[in-house]
């Protein structure tokens, strides 16, 4: 549990309109495609000024990649709420069990967001949001390891593992229903039994 205070009414709204700029660059880049998405149309889609877009976000990409820095700072603040006693990889475990309850996925909805991720105009973007989650999540599990000269490096390449371990097990294979948390053990498993 954090003593995080709540947020404000001020910062409430502004989650609040960043949501729905995301949420109409979705829509209307499910509908038309990347290529026609433009700033204009989603500020008007979210009825706000272009003005207001560029308060919030420096373009179209940035406003299409919002939903992924929500989740991944959510994964990561799961992450850091977990008791200190736990080892960076039960800690990330359990986040992410935490995360699949709290901020569940529509398959349909999140194959169809993926495809548009797949799209060579947004790969930069892509790449500098996960890797500032990276980053986080880097810190974070810094705070668990012990001191050494190369704590840092040793929590870098754990983020980088455990969201490589994440990303592969929210993917369906198959037509088995699964279990986020089940998938990123075993995966962390395999990763440790292949290292080891």
């Amino acid at each position: 549990m954090t003593s995080e205070t709540p947020p404000g009414l001020r910062e409430r709204k502004k989650a609040a309109t960043r949501q729905a700029l995301h949420e109409a660059a979705l829509r209307l880049t499910f509908e038309h495609g990347l290529e026609k998405l433009t700033v204009e149309a989603i500020a008007d889609e979210a009825f706000v000024s272009r003005r207001t877009f560029s308060n919030y976000f420096a373009g179209k990409e940035q406003a299409l990649l919002h939903g992924d820095q929500v989740r991944i700072a959510a994964l990561v603040g799961l992450f850091r709420a977990r008791p200190a006693d736990e080892t960076p990889a039960t800690a990330f475990v359990r986040a992410a069990e935490e995360f699949a309850v709290v901020h569940p996925v529509d398959p349909v909805r999140e194959g169809r967001y993926r495809e548009v991720l797949r799209h060579p105009a947004l790969g930069g973007a892509a790449a500098a949001v996960f890797a500032a989650g990276e980053l986080e999540l880097a810190e974070a599990i810094g705070l668990r390891l012990l001191a050494g000269p190369d704590r840092v490096l040793r929590a870098r390449f754990l983020a980088a593992v455990f969201l490589a371990v994440l990303r592969v097990a929210a993917k369906p294979v198959g037509d088995r229903e699964q279990n986020l948390a089940d998938l990123t053990r075993q995966g962390l498993a395999i990763v440790g039994e292949e290292c080891g």
